[in-house]
This record gives structure tokens, C-alpha cells and sequence, in this order.
């Protein structure tokens, strides 16, 4: 009877077991796209991804369902190092901002069979670089830091062409890219020299300004002068006295006079 019983409970436990194994469920988030793969039978291979939405049952013994992020998503590479048109060699440290191109995450999972941070690690970055390096190889240095915008706007549209290609779309990128050391050394000498001139230049404007106004000044005084002397007659230095006098008798030299020669 016990044996009975104890096979009994084993068959149900085991009917229990296999009932789960064989159906499971689970929901692609808000944001994704559910990829269903087959791992074993006649459909694997080539047509063994597709795509799903919503609820999904799955049997998680020959099936696994992976989520991809279709939301925008930014990745900051490690800097890299690359060579100019005439050997000249720039730092680049890029951050990209992309997105999965939506239905496209079947073809990059069947393309790769990777998650997709494992392709954001490896592919995109590879794809990055390429892209770096093939427009540097086609830019002296005086025209990258010249035309540095156009140099950018056309690594970012080959990376997105590329991209594109692959499921993904571009949205932004940014190169932090920094220019070699003795590149840097000579703009920093070149506008040390350009801030001493202006202000050599400044110092020169203030010291004219400033001999100007004495030359003013001056002229200003010897006209003054001039004036003063034209129109100081002895009349008028005897009417002033007269306007000015307090009632006493001055006393020039030895005897009284009342007024005083200024001829």
C-alpha cells in the first residue's frame, strides 16, 4: 500500500513538474520588443526568431525568450586613439545615443545571437571606430581643427548609414575628440601672443589718450595766458584796485601813493 501510494505521489509530482516545464509565461515590458527563440527541432536555424508583443507562452525547454530595449539608450566608449591624414595622432572619446529600429530586433538577434549590451560592446563599437578612423584618414590635421563641425557631421552620418544597416538608428553622437599635445602647446602660445598684443595695443591707446589730453590741457593754458595778457591793460588793473580797495592809503616805496605804476 505505502509503495502504492509513494508511486502515486511520484507520478504526480512528476505530471506536476513536466506540466510546468512545458508552458511558461512571461510579458515583454513597456518599452521592448520580445524575441522568441527556438532551441531545438526543424525550425532551428534560419527561421527559429520571431517576433512577440504582450504575453507570451513559451515551452522553456525547447524555446527561451530574450527582450530587447527599443527606447533610446546612450553608451560612453572608452577613448581610442587615431591617426590623421598626415600622421598626426587625435584621442577620441565618444558617446553615442541610439535606439533599436522598431520590428528590427529579430534580424540583429538572428544576425548576432547576442544580447544587446553584448552588441553595444562589441559590434557598435567597432562600428564606431571604423567610422572615426576612415574619415581621419581623410583629413589633414590643419583641416579637422579648421572645419572640425563638417569633419563631426560627417563621421556621425557615416556611423548612422552604417548603423542603420543593422537594425539600429543614430540619434546623437558626440566625439570628444582632443587634439595632440603639441597641437594644443602652439594655440595656447598663439593666444598668449595675441592677449599680449592687445594688450600692448590697449596700454599705447591709453598713453595717447592720455599725452592728448595733457597736449589739451596745455594748449588750453597758453591760451589762457594769452588771453589774460591781451586784456590785462593798466586801466584795468587800476579799476580792480579800486573795486577791491578798503578805504586805507597804500604805501609803495619810501612816500604815500594812491596808485601804483604797474607800467
Amino acid at each position: 500500500m505505502n509503495r502504492t501510494l509513494t508511486w502515486t505521489v511520484a507520478v504526480l509530482l512528476l505530471l506536476a513538474f513536466s506540466a510546468t516545464a512545458i508552458t511558461s509565461c512571461t510579458r515583454i515590458d513597456a518599452g521592448h520588443e520580445g524575441i522568441l527563440v527556438k532551441l531545438y527541432g526543424s525550425d532551428k536555424g534560419v527561421q527559429d526568431v520571431s517576433l512577440v508583443t504582450g504575453r507570451v507562452w513559451y515551452n522553456p525547454l525547447t524555446e527561451e525568450v530574450f527582450q530587447f530595449p527599443t527606447f533610446v539608450q546612450t553608451v560612453d566608449y572608452a577613448p581610442f586613439t587615431v591617426n590623421a591624414k598626415d600622421g598626426s595622432v587625435f584621442t577620441v572619446d565618444p558617446t553615442l545615443s541610439f535606439r533599436v529600429i522598431a520590428g528590427q530586433s529579430p534580424q540583429i538577434f538572428s544576425k548576432y545571437r547576442k544580447e544587446i549590451n553584448q552588441i553595444t560592446e562589441t559590434t557598435l563599437y567597432n562600428y564606431t571606430r571604423d567610422a572615426f578612423r576612415i574619415q581621419f584618414n581623410q583629413y589633414s590635421t590643419d583641416s579637422i581643427i579648421s572645419n572640425r563641425q563638417s569633419f563631426e557631421d560627417k563621421v556621425q552620418q557615416a556611423l548612422g548609414d552604417a548603423l542603420r544597416k543593422e537594425g539600429f538608428a543614430l540619434e546623437q553622437m558626440t566625439s570628444g575628440l582632443q587634439y595632440p599635445d603639441v597641437i594644443v602647446q602652439a594655440v595656447n602660445l598663439k593666444n598668449k601672443a595675441v592677449q599680449q598684443a592687445m594688450q600692448v595695443e590697449n596700454e599705447l591707446k591709453v598713453a595717447e589718450a592720455q599725452a592728448r589730453k595733457k597736449i589739451v590741457e596745455a594748449e588750453a593754458e597758453a591760451r589762457a595766458n594769452e588771453l589774460r595778457q591781451r586784456t590785462l591793460t593798466s586801466l584795468l588793473i587800476q579799476q580792480q584796485f579800486i573795486e577791491k580797495w578798503d578805504g586805507r592809503t597804500p604805501l609803495y616805496g619810501n612816500s604815500p601813493t594812491f596808485f601804483k605804476n604797474v607800467e
